[in-house]
């Protein structure tokens, strides 16, 4: 057995760690034997290759001094060619041959010029030396680049064109009798060429930085270039010494004039020689040359699908952004081009567009138009990748773009694909501020670090929500986000047209209806903002409250003041109310035409603005000129008197009783300070500050009892919490599906639940996340509750468990599996007595083989949805805004027909808003997520414009903001007569913020088919009354009257006589009437009927009772559209919807102890806020 002790010696007793790591110089019997590792083999020859080969830097040095060497024995050669004269013939004396030194004949040449050349001592010395270099470095590299083929090394052609113009020199030091023998050393231009391509190699390699393939080849072929005409100098000016006896400029001209294939002739070679080298030089010239050319033009061509790099120096001396996007659509681009260069400020910015994908034809069409070829940039290249991001020099761009793709299938994976792209971007320049537009609500919050977010679902079903409590609420949000550029033009006394909108409202102007002048015209409208004590607007406002500075900044200037914000707090406060005291610090933001920088003010005349208010009541329908003169981009304001009209100024009498006139009711003035009692309730509004803590006995009794509180679970992280009606518990899953009874209820149809509101009804694909925020703005805690509208969400598919835990604990909403494509499910869900019906595009069908077929299916069922139901108010949303023309499409509508022609004019005019007076636009029947892409640009300069348009929709609520509702002006309130007294009744009473006013009028002008045929058959039955009573002529019927204004309607109609009284006998008047009748009769059997009998039908079918079911009143002949802060003189009219902003009611309420409500929102919805919250 082997003893272990003795084959393992123990450690010395003071080995210490410290020991094992420095080293024990005291311990001798240490028989270690230490190793030296290296990264090559430690030999001579590897020493040698690692400096000469494999280091970069040492190579480049190496590389360097041998392109050097080359350069120089070319210069060297052209020395000895200047100094030489072929007439000496020194080279035949040295070996003493007898050389005839005669003349040139034809036939004959003189080889010795050729061959022997005038070489002094001292330029002798350098050539040598510089060749005893070049061989002695070519054989050392040979030698290291050996792998075994001696051959392959021998035959390479810069070895041999080293050893050619090296061995000759070496071989004259020890034979000095042929110093003077010619070699070629203009051939070392090639090596030069050679050793340049390396080093550029060894360059990159050294600075771990690579130049584009075509600097690259750009480099090659210019080389290329030199090197054969470089080479055609020497050998032609060589040659001829035996002929011409040419210059090195002649023969530099020679060969420019050759090679260019121009061939004056004036120079030309003599010899046979000279004339073969410039054939083999051609030759070699249509072989090299095609081919350096062909990869260039490859790398242009890739170069050009890559869009190449931006500059360095103009990033560093222009300002510039970055859009970065999946695929890039002209759509897309145009709307961001048109929308970013509205700013005047924004004029020399460049955009670089960083996209995967090749430029398709369309964008490079309209990237090659000169606006935009000189500041748009186009990149292929991914934001994933640091080198494209490098490219397009994110680190000093002023701002970066990340747009989604909404046309994806799978819009989650569009969402991921936004994710890394803001991450990546954020890695790559940490300063560079991230504008991000996300699809999907619940991946918002893995890009909170972005400095704006626009989730495009939230916004889109927060306006649908708000659609069906204020109309319209989809354009006037639209209007507000696009950018005017402030460009005007007088028009009567003023014009108010600004940017995108100018072309628009230009053709409105021209336009003859009056409803496209006024609506033009207030479109302009749009947010700014400016600091109180530099305003001339609110400075005078200062230490007053915030109603009294936004009635009398309208009243004044005709500028309407939303909201503010303290200098030390980031929160914006819609309407804050008028307890609020306006402060210096403040910033101020305003609704107008223009901002106060660009308006200049001058002072008014009193005659005329006499003048002026005589004429501003002259019609119901016509605008007063308000008191703005519009000049290139300055508006000039004329200031309106500061004091307070008295109760008995200009007036609109109300009727007074028993014929008497008496005068109409005064409006309380606005107070500079409002006191605890200076807000009293108004019968003109719906009374907010009902008290929900005592219900009705049949709210007791269905129990509908409802509490105020925070819904205890969202269904996604980053959802702001709102203050809503809730329940006091939650309703079981099963009791939400509407058209299933169970156990706690067997209604299975919306009419046996006896709401006493009408159903809003949302069809959509799936119940998504973002579906949450469309009941949420329904449900919020000032909305009365007598005024709350169940909500029916008509789904494709079955929500999951997690969407119906959150939407449980609202009152009055269900859902139920079905489509719109089946009459059956729209029967069941209620439709026949709904107040809206939202048709939400669904993303199945959101991408197309052809892009703009991607609403084809949506569109197609909102029509038949129309013609079925014509009455019930459709609120649709669409992929593309330019498939509005289709919706509520009539083919052989004239005034539709006018319409379009109006669109196609303003399209060809470049507007991005061409759709703007289509009616279903105007009555906010139809919304395009789309149209909100220009809220994220807009906030590049306007970063204020998204914290504002979440609070108006309500995503977003602020302690002390306001929020968006409206109201309806009855025959009651008509004594109001002007936006301004409405503004200062409201302002003194409530404190709301009236911002525009949504109206309805009777449309003149629909000359539809149908309604064609059918005032034919009555003018035709006037038209046999009248004959036959001639005594009756003064009685006519009124459709005949109108008819009258119509030449083709009169044509028609008599079209239609003669064609009767050609086909049929003379009647007498009975029959002829009873003949009309029943032809009457016939043609009124037309589709609307058969429609409507056949939804009765099935009401029957579905045991549903078809009392509910109207004969469909048809609202085809209004028309409504939005004047966004119309001026203070605009008559009120009938129906018309005023938008407010309402201050908080919660800012009234003084500080108690939590409520009953209170403590039930805390301790309901704490562990399931807790568990959502990162």
């Amino acid at each position: 057995m082997v003893d272990l002790d003795s084959e393992v010696p123990p450690l010395p007793p003071r080995y210490r760690f410290r020991d094992l790591l420095l080293g024990d110089q005291g311990w001798q019997s240490d028989d270690r034997v230490q190793v030296e590792f290296y990264m090559n083999e430690n030999t001579f020859k590897e020493r040698l290759k690692l400096f000469f080969i494999k280091n970069q830097r040492s190579s480049l040095r190496i590389r360097l001094f041998n392109f050097s060497l080359k350069l120089l024995s070319c210069f060297l050669y052209i020395v000895r060619v200047l100094l030489d004269d072929p007439t000496q013939g020194l080279g035949c004396k040295e070996l003493n041959r007898s050389c005839s030194h005669q003349n040139y004949t034809p036939g004959t040449i003189d080889w010795s010029p050729i061959i022997w050349v005038n070489r002094s001592l001292p330029l002798w010395g350098l050539q040598v030396s510089v060749a005893v270099i070049s061989l002695f470095e070519t054989l050392l590299l040979s030698y290291l680049s050996y792998k075994g083929n001696i051959w392959e090394q021998i035959l390479r052609i810069p070895f041999l064109l080293e050893i050619i113009n090296a061995v000759p020199f070496i071989i004259t030091i020890f034979w000095p009798v042929l110093r003077n023998l010619f070699i070629p050393v203009f051939l070392n231009c090639w090596l030069a060429k050679h050793a340049l391509e390396n080093m550029i190699n060894d360059l990159h390699r050294a600075i771990q930085r690579t130049q584009s393939a075509m600097f690259n080849q750009v480099l090659i072929l210019i080389s290329t270039l030199l090197c054969l005409i470089f080479t055609c100098i020497c050998g032609i000016q060589h040659l001829e010494r035996a002929g011409n006896r040419l210059t090195l400029f002649d023969s530099l001209y020679f060969c420019i004039v050759t090679f260019s294939t121009v061939g004056f002739g004036d120079v030309t070679p003599k010899i046979w020689p000279s004339k073969l080298l410039v054939v083999i030089m051609i030759c070699v010239a249509l072989v090299v040359l095609p081919i350096q050319f062909e990869q260039l033009a490859y790398l242009w061509m890739e170069r050009q699908k890559s869009g190449g790099n931006y500059s360095r120096y103009r990033a560093q001396t222009e300002k510039h952004v970055v859009l970065c996007v999946s695929s890039l659509k002209i759509d897309l681009l145009m709307d961001f081009l048109n929308e970013f260069y509205a700013h005047p400020r924004l004029q020399d910015y460049y955009v670089v567009i960083l996209c995967p994908t090749e430029m398709d034809a369309q964008v490079r069409r309209v990237l090659q138009i000169p606006m935009w070829s000189q500041r748009v940039i186009y990149l292929q290249g991914s934001a994933l990748k640091d080198q494209d991001l490098l490219r397009a020099k994110m680190d000093n761009a002023e701002a970066c773009f990340i747009l989604s793709s909404r046309c994806e299938v799978d819009r989650t994976a569009a969402d991921h694909q936004t994710i890394l792209r803001a991450w990546a971007v954020k890695d790559f320049a940490p300063n560079c501020p991230l504008y991000v537009q996300i699809l999907k609500p619940e991946n918002k919050f893995h890009i909170k670090f972005a400095d704006h977010v626009v989730c495009e679902e939230e916004f889109k079903y927060a306006m649908l929500a708000l659609n069906c409590i204020c109309p319209a609420t989809s354009t006037l949000i639209t209007l507000l986000v696009h950018t005017s550029r402030g460009h005007t033009a007088p028009w009567e006394a003023f014009r108010q047209l600004t940017g995108t909108k100018q072309t628009l409202n230009r053709e409105s102007q021209q336009s003859p209806e009056q409803w496209q002048k006024m609506y033009g015209r207030c479109s302009g409208n749009e947010v700014y903002h400016i600091n109180l004590e530099e305003s001339t607007f609110f400075a005078e406002y200062e230490g007053k409250s915030f109603t009294y500075a936004s009635f009398h900044a309208h009243k004044k200037f005709g500028v309407c003041l939303i909201g503010v914000r303290k200098e030390d707090n980031k929160n914006i406060l819609l309407n804050p109310g008028p307890r609020y005291i306006m402060s210096s610090t403040d910033i101020c933001f305003y609704i107008n035409i223009t901002k106060e920088e660009n308006s200049a003010f001058k002072k008014q005349e009193k005659t005329r603005k006499n003048h002026e208010s005589k004429l501003s009541y002259h019609g119901a329908s016509r605008l007063p000129v308000h008191s703005i003169i519009a000049s290139m981009g300055t508006v000039a304001i004329d200031l309106q008197d500061t004091g307070c009209r008295g109760a008995s100024g200009a007036t609109l009498a109300l009727p007074a009783e028993g014929g008497k006139e008496g005068r109409r009711p005064s409006i309380a003035p606005v107070l500079e300070v409002a006191d605890s009692s200076s807000l009293p309730t108004c019968d003109l509004l719906s009374d907010q500050s009902e008290d929900e803590t005592t219900p009705s006995d049949d709210e007791v009794s269905a129990g509908f009892e409802y509490a105020k509180g925070y819904p205890p679970y969202s269904p996604y992280i980053g959802s702001s919490p709102t203050f809503c009606h809730l329940l006091h518990e939650k309703v079981p899953f099963c009791c939400l599906r509407l058209d299933k009874g169970c156990q706690h209820n067997y209604y299975e149809d919306a009419k046996a639940y006896g709401f006493k509101n009408k159903l809003i009804i949302v069809a959509a694909e799936t119940a998504g996340n973002g579906l949450y925020n469309f009941i949420v703005p329904l449900r919020a805690y000032y909305r009365p509750k007598k005024e709350l509208n169940p909500i029916v969400l008509l789904l494709d598919n079955p929500p999951d468990m997690h969407f119906l835990d959150a939407i449980c604990w609202f009152p009055m909403v269900y859902y139920m599996v079905g489509s719109i494509d089946n009459l059956d499910d729209l029967l069941r869900c209620g439709v026949t007595f709904a107040a809206n019906m939202v048709v939400v595009d669904k993303e199945s069908t959101m991408s197309a083989e052809e892009d703009y077929m991607a609403d084809a299916k949506t569109i197609v069922n909102v029509q038949t949805l129309f013609r079925l139901f014509s009455s019930l108010s459709i609120i649709t949303e669409l992929t593309h805004p330019a498939n509005m023309r289709f919706m509520q499409f009539r083919a052989k509508d004239c005034y539709s027909l006018a319409l379009s022609k109006l669109e196609k004019k303003e399209r060809e005019k470049g507007s991005n808003l061409a759709f703007m007076f289509r009616l279903p636009f105007a009555a906010g029947r139809v919304f395009s997520i789309s149209m909100l892409d220009t809220l994220l640009y807009q906030s590049f300069v306007k970063d204020y414009m998204i914290s504002i348009t979440r609070l108006l929709l309500g995503l977003d609520t602020t302690p002390g903001s306001g929020f968006l509702c409206s109201m309806k002006i009855t025959e009651e309130d008509l004594w109001i007569r002007t936006y301004a007294r409405l503004y200062q009744k409201l302002c003194s009473s409530t404190g709301d913020i009236p911002i525009g006013v949504y109206r309805t009028e009777s449309q003149k002008l629909t000359t539809s088919e149908s309604q064609i045929s059918i005032s034919v058959e009555e003018w035709e039955d006037t038209k046999d009354t009248k004959e036959q009573f001639s005594c009756r002529g003064n009685h006519r019927n009124s459709t005949s009257s109108d008819q009258s204004d119509h030449p083709l309607l009169r044509r028609k109609s008599m079209q239609w006589a003669r064609r009767l009284s050609r086909r049929a006998p003379r009647h007498s008047a009975k029959t002829a009437e009873k003949i009309n009748q029943q032809r009457m009769n016939l043609y009124r059997r037309s589709e609307r009927q058969e429609l409507a009998e056949l939804v009765k039908n099935r009401m029957k079918h579905l045991g549903l009772s078809p009392a509910g079911y109207d004969e469909m009143n048809d609202h085809q002949n209004t028309l409504s559209y939005i004047l966004i802060n119309p001026s203070p003189d605009t008559r009120l009219e009938l129906n018309d919807i005023v938008y407010l902003i309402r201050p908080d009611p919660l800012t009234y309420v003084p500080n108690a102890g939590p409520s009953r409500k209170d403590s039930f929102c805390n301790t309901v919805g704490q562990d399931t806020r807790e568990e959502t919250q990162l």
